[in-house]
């Protein structure tokens, strides 16, 4: 399955044995908006509900971290999805949550067959295309534990970094939150970004009609902002979700030498230990 798959060709896949359509909407709790609501009052048919805040470490302080592989392995298995089934993922969050999912699904713990429908639940309503109410019943199955890849980052790796520059640091977050101008949203949080990363607004790679931008127009955003495809680049935003965007940007372009840092600016910002940097580069 490629890893972006359009409206159209979903609606002619709805049906087909083992395949798995998944929301995985998520919303900051200041947008006052409830995504498991809003799946049950509408969702693409047959959909499950991938509830980001459950796929996260229970034991962690820090917001939306990865689970651990046994958590990963229970919670699939609960949703009925086994490894290898064929998964689309969409959302209907301006953060595009369901590339959070992708990362999480296919880049961390190996599934081979996930892919992000492209425009989400946005588009698919746009064209008329059918939805339903409700919730999707679903058996239980058997989810083999994963092994976590290492396409994660620590704090520990960001901070060693800093001294060797051995990737690229992308900054997801709005320019405002980057340079310090605009205050952040959890109290008591420092404001800037990390020494030496670079600015790029996951905006950047949507096309005006929220669909993904693709070849040149995509690989364009990345270079306009002063970024080097050849070179390793490690994502990071507030928490860890809209990182995923840009990871998922940079798979378009064949470019996978990339990691995530999972703890983001939740944990860089909120340490005053780590140097922060405010304003432009």
């Amino acid at each position: 399955m490629d890893s972006l798959i359009s409206t159209e060709s979903l609606a002619q896949q709805l049906g087909k044995p083992n395949l798995r359509v998944a929301d995985a909407t998520w919303f900051l709790p200041t947008e006052g908006r409830d995504a498991w609501q809003e799946f049950e009052s509408a969702h693409i048919p047959g959909s499950l509900f991938l509830d980001l805040a459950q796929f996260a470490n229970s034991k962690s302080d820090l917001p939306m971290m990865l689970p651990t592989p046994p958590q990963f392995a229970l919670l699939m298995a609960s949703r009925g999805i086994t490894p290898g089934d064929p998964l689309v993922l969409y959302d209907n969050s301006s953060f595009g949550s369901a590339a959070r999912a992708w990362w999480m699904t296919s880049r961390v713990f190996g599934m081979p067959n996930v892919a992000l429908l492209d425009g989400g639940l946005a588009k698919w309503s746009s064209e008329g295309r059918p939805t339903e109410a409700g919730l999707v019943s679903t058996r239980g199955t058997d989810f083999e534990e994963p092994r976590a890849n290492s396409v994660t980052w620590t704090k520990t790796d960001i901070v060693a970094n800093l001294k060797t520059q051995r990737a690229q640091v992308i900054d997801a977050r709005g320019s405002g939150r980057f340079t310090g101008a605009d205050p952040e949203p959890r109290a008591g949080m420092a404001s800037g970004h990390i020494p030496g990363s670079i600015n790029l607004p996951y905006g950047a790679v949507y096309a005006s009609d929220g669909t993904w931008k693709r070849g040149d127009a995509l690989r364009q955003a990345f270079e306009d902002h002063g970024i080097d495809l050849d070179a390793p680049v490690v994502t990071t935003c507030g928490s860890g979700m809209s990182a995923a965007v840009l990871a998922f940007g940079l798979h378009l372009l064949g470019k996978d030498d990339v990691a995530l840092y999972d703890g983001s600016w939740s944990e860089w910002g909120f340490d005053p230990s780590t140097p922060k940097a405010t304003g432009r580069l």
